[in-house]
Order: structure tokens, then sequence, then C-alpha cells
């Protein structure tokens, strides 16, 4: 009987997530054109990383001295590199390079700084000081200057790269969620989950998270073009993912800058890579936290609304007015 029970709840749920995402893609594409465009991008990044040996022409380390600086053509799309390296190729697994440390950063830098913010806001007192300081401490020394001083005590490679970002982004970050954690702690139904017999466990998993999802959706978005970023400057730097693996930063400092006059190409398509996908990323975080934040216009309504309710406020005043 339970069974019998619980299965058409379990499909109505099914069918109500299903059309939730139905509707917010809908309202994406209609409210939010910049959004969308910047969805598409990030889409077309994740399956350009997955499928990445289909795509490339070549491989990673596929060199051809005879096709050196060679133009595009047919046979190179975009040219070749100073050994003849396929840079469409290198493009395409340099892509695979970004996502994996972008999402595996973004991932864990946000829950390193959710568990920080539940922790501090929610218990507070000495609890609360210590964390505190231990993030103003953190955000005192230049982010830069200490990831590249950590990346040369840990072997070069991607997971170095994830952690070494995951976790300062992440301590730093958690400053910004427990601001919201201590807003929603004082409201009425955490008081009446207490005065009932709650857990600390359970407020926190029922009551506080799901009021962190908004600012968790913008701080991964954030994160995500960030680490990116981040990734790409200490491997122009050098000290980031080795050859010969192909990281967009690392295209820019072996290639790019040395041989930047002589073949420009590359230099400016890895460059070009960087900046319409952190760009994307931005627009399609800052759209997503539009449309489910409904403290914002995108979830309480479009701009529309706010303009019949503008009016509507001026047609009183002028019946209150009337003589």
């Amino acid at each position: 009987m339970e069974a019998s029970i619980e299965t058409p709840i379990a499909a109505a749920e099914t069918s109500r997530a299903r059309g939730q995402i139905r509707t917010f893609m809908i309202r994406l594409f209609r409210e939010k054109k910049l959004g969308a465009a910047g969805a598409v991008v990030v889409l077309t990044l994740l399956l350009v990383g997955i499928f990445a040996d289909v795509i490339a022409p070549y491989g990673v380390s596929t060199i051809n001295m005879k096709a050196r600086f060679a133009s595009a053509s047919a046979e190179h799309i975009l040219g070749a590199d100073q050994l003849g390296r396929d840079l469409f190729s290198r493009l395409v697994f340099g892509a695979r390079i970004s996502m994996i440390v972008g999402v595996g950063a973004a991932a864990l830098h946000l829950v390193i700084a959710v568990i920080l913010a539940l922790l501090s806001g929610y218990l507070g007192g000495r609890v609360d000081l210590f964390i505190q300081r231990l993030v103003d401490a953190f955000l005192t020394f230049p982010p830069l200057f200490i990831i590249l001083t950590v990346m040369t005590l840990l072997p070069q490679g991607v997971l170095s790269v994830i952690i070494v970002i995951g976790v300062w982004w992440g301590i730093g970050g958690s400053r910004i969620l427990r601001g919201v954690v201590l807003s929603a702690k004082e409201n009425m139904y955490v008081e009446a989950a207490r005065s009932v017999g709650c857990g600390t466990g359970r407020i926190l998993w029922r009551h506080i998270l799901p009021q962190l999802v908004a600012p968790m959706i913008v701080m991964f978005s954030t994160a995500l073009g960030a680490a990116i970023i981040t990734e790409a400057e200490i491997s122009f730097l050098g000290f980031g993912i080795p050859p010969p693996e192909p990281s967009w930063g690392g295209m820019l400092n072996l290639a790019g800058k040395k041989y930047m006059l002589r073949s420009p190409d590359l230099a400016l398509w890895p460059g070009a890579c960087l900046a319409v996908v952190v760009f994307s990323i931005n627009m399609f975080g800052d759209a997503v936290r539009d449309l489910v934040d409904p403290r914002l216009k995108g979830g309480a309504g479009n701009l529309g609304t706010a303009k019949k309710a503008v009016q509507k406020f001026y047609r009183q005043m002028k019946k209150t007015n009337k003589p």
C-alpha cells in the first residue's frame, strides 16, 4: 500500500520539477536575451570539453614541424603554432581544462563557503568570532600572491589548481553567505521550528539553506568565471597546468607572448576564448539570479509588472487629489 501511494506522489513531484524547468527556460529566452546567449555559450563549452576527443582533428601533442606557423587552411582551421601543432585542436582541449578547473573549483568554493557561513552565522558566539578572524586573516593577503606561493609547494596539475583556487575563494566567499544566514535565522519560522523541538541540523537543512540558493547561484557563476581566469593567470606565469596540456593561459605564455608579432593568432584566439567564455558565464549567472530570486524583479515579475504598479499608484494619487 505504501509503495502504491508513494509512486504517484513521486511522479507528481517529477512532473512538477519538469514544469518548473520548462517555465524557467521559456522565461530565460523571453526576458533575458543576453543571459540566454550566455547559456548557449556555457553549454557549448561543456559539450566541447566533454567531446574534445571527437571534435579535435589532431591530438594534443601532434607535432608537425613542416606546418610551423601555418596560416588558416583546410588542414588547419585556425593555423598552427611554433611546433606545428593544430591551434584549433589545442583550443578544444583547452576548453576541457577550463571546464574541469572552473566547475571543480567553483563547486569546492561553494561547499566551503556554505559550511563556514552556516557554522559562523547560525552558531554565533566564539565559533563565529574564530571563523571571522580566520577569514579576515585570509583577506589581508593578495590572492594571486598566496595562490602562486602555494602552487610552488604542490605538484603542478589540474587537481592542485582546483584545490588551491577552491579553498581560497571559498574562505573569502563565506562572508557573503554569513550575512544571509544571520538574517534568515531571525525569521519567525525558524523560531517556530526551534519551539517544536527541531534539531540544529534539520533547521539548517530545511529552513536556512534554502534561503542561500539565490546568492549561491550568483557565487557559483562568479566563481566559475573567476576560476577560469585565475587558472589562466597562473598558467600564464608558469605555475598552473604544465605542458603539453593545452591550457588557454599556458598557450598565451608559451606561444602567444613569444611569437605574437610573427603569428598574432597564437595570442588572439586563446584570449578571445577566455573573454567570451567568462563574459557569457557572468551574464548567464545574472539572468538565473534574476529569475530565481523572488526578491528581485525577475522572480516577482518582469518590467511590465512594475510599470503597471507605478501606473496604478499614479491613478490612485489622481483620484485622491480630485476636489
